[in-house]
C-alpha cells in the first residue's frame, strides 16, 4: 500500500515500500524481534532460554541484584548503500537495547547461576532455593 498508515508502528516503512517490496527493515524493532523467553521448571532448578538472533556474546550481559536476574543486550547496526558514483541511496543506523528481568529470589547467589550463549540463544540455569521463613521466638514482656 502506498498510502502511509498513521496508526501503525512503521509509518516510514509503509510510506517507502511499494506493492512489490514488503521486506521488513532490520532496523525496526517489532514484537517478533524482542527478547523471547522460554522458562522450564524442574525439581531443583529453572532453565531459561532467551532468543537473541543477530547478537554476539559480547553484546549480552546478565546481572543479579535484589533477587532480580536482568539480561540486557545492546546492538549497533549500520547499513550504507551507494550507487556507482558514490551518492547515498540509503543510510540507516540503529542503536538499541533490549532488557528482561526475572525474579529468582533474594537467596539465589550469583555464583550459583550458570549461563551459556550459542547460536543466538542464551541458556541460563537458576537453582531453586527453598524459602525458609524466619521463625519468631517468643519473647516475654516484663510486667512491673
Amino acid at each position: 500500500m502506498l498510502v502511509p498508515s498513521i496508526f501503525s508502528d512503521n509509518f516510514m516503512n509503509d510510506f517507502f515500500n511499494t506493492a512489490f517490496d514488503k521486506t521488513p527493515s532490520k532496523f525496526h524493532a517489532t514484537g517478533s524481534s524482542l527478547m523471547s523467553a522460554d522458562v522450564k521448571e524442574y525439581k531443583d532448578h529453572y532453565e531459561l532460554g532467551l532468543e537473541l538472533p543477530g547478537y554476539k556474546k559480547e553484546d549480552v550481559t546478565a546481572s543479579l541484584k535484589d533477587g532480580y536476574l536482568t539480561i540486557e543486550a545492546k546492538r549497533e547496526a549500520k547499513d550504507d548503500e551507494q550507487d556507482n558514483e558514490g551518492h547515498y541511496i540509503r543510510r540507516e543506523r540503529y542503536v538499541g537495547t533490549l532488557s528482561r528481568s526475572f525474579y529468582v529470589g533474594e537467596d539465589v547467589k550469583q555464583e550459583d547461576i550458570k549461563a551459556k550463549f550459542g547460536n543466538g540463544v542464551l541458556d541460563i540455569v537458576v537453582p531453586k532455593v527453598e524459602y525458609k521463613p524466619e521463625i519468631e521466638t517468643a519473647r516475654n514482656i516484663t510486667i512491673e
